[in-house]
């Protein structure tokens, strides 16, 4: 098994890295945190894996595309790298506005940085022949319960997610005549060092080994969403049917769209 993790320096990354790495398994791990990459790589071949990782920014698309490439051959990839962040302090008038800077960077990351992964991945399975079960290879990418929801909160991430859900999930059906499946993962709070700086109780929070546990189980049945909580889900989903002011009453009163409430990166 050949299976390529972007993100894999920690976190839901990291976890599937760890979980898959067994003698016979071929890791190609990347993150912008070259220490802890080495930290994961080092964890992976304890466990018996074969391991090629490569420090880079999931916005260095060119450096990806050919270090992919090389790959020449993959099973599975899992998207996992990406950021998050929330509403800056009041300014002087009184309005906490996102920054410029960080919502391109948001943007850059959590979008272009997904394609930069998924397109030279998809060409490598596109050119292997199908297995038995008429299967090429199978990509996940991490979304968020926040795609289903336009929250005052983390407007950018919000925006970011809900691309990348709706990308890989209109995309599945295209995709699925040459034997590729594509999985998003719309979860609530998984605990890792990203929510590790929020100012807001967290309801759902699932600890990384469960949650990394229902998104290789979700990916090995194929299906195109892999949700959690399935309540927080659906009372997002509910809630964003609202019209739009009625839904931002309910938003503005939560402690998580407050400014400050999360980093501000």
């Amino acid at each position: 098994m050949r299976v390529l993790v972007s993100g894999a320096a920690s976190g839901v990354g990291r976890e599937v890295a760890r979980v898959l790495a067994r003698p016979g398994c071929v890791l190609f791990l990347t993150d912008v945190q070259a220490d802890e990459l080495a930290v994961t790589r080092a964890l992976c071949e304890a466990r018996g894996a074969e391991v090629q990782s490569f420090a880079a920014d999931i916005r260095e698309r060119a450096r990806l595309a050919e270090w992919i490439g090389n790959a020449i051959t993959l099973d599975h990839a899992f998207i996992c790298a990406g950021i998050t962040g929330g509403r800056p302090p009041y300014d002087d008038q009184g309005i906490a506005l996102e920054r410029e800077e960080r919502v391109r960077a948001m943007l850059e990351i959590n979008v272009d940085g997904v394609f930069n992964i998924f397109y030279p991945t998809i060409a490598l399975m596109r050119r292997r022949a199908p297995d038995r079960r008429g299967l090429r290879g199978r990509v996940c990418v991490m979304s968020s319960v926040a795609s289903f929801v336009s929250y005052p909160g983390t407007p950018s991430y919000c925006a970011s997610k809900a691309a990348v859900d709706r990308f890989f999930v209109s995309t599945a059906p295209s995709l699925d005549a040459l034997g590729i499946t594509l999985t998003s993962v719309c979860c609530g709070f998984i605990k890792t060092g990203m929510v590790k700086g929020n100012r807001f109780p967290m309801p759902g929070l699932v600890p990384v080994d469960i949650a990394v546990a229902r998104i290789l189980r979700g990916v090995a049945q194929g299906k195109r969403r892999v949700i959690f909580p399935l309540w927080l889900a659906a009372g997002s989903r509910i809630v964003d049917m609202l019209p739009a002011r009625w839904a931002e009453r309910c938003y503005m009163r939560q402690p998580s769209a407050q400014a400050e409430g999360m980093p501000d990166f």
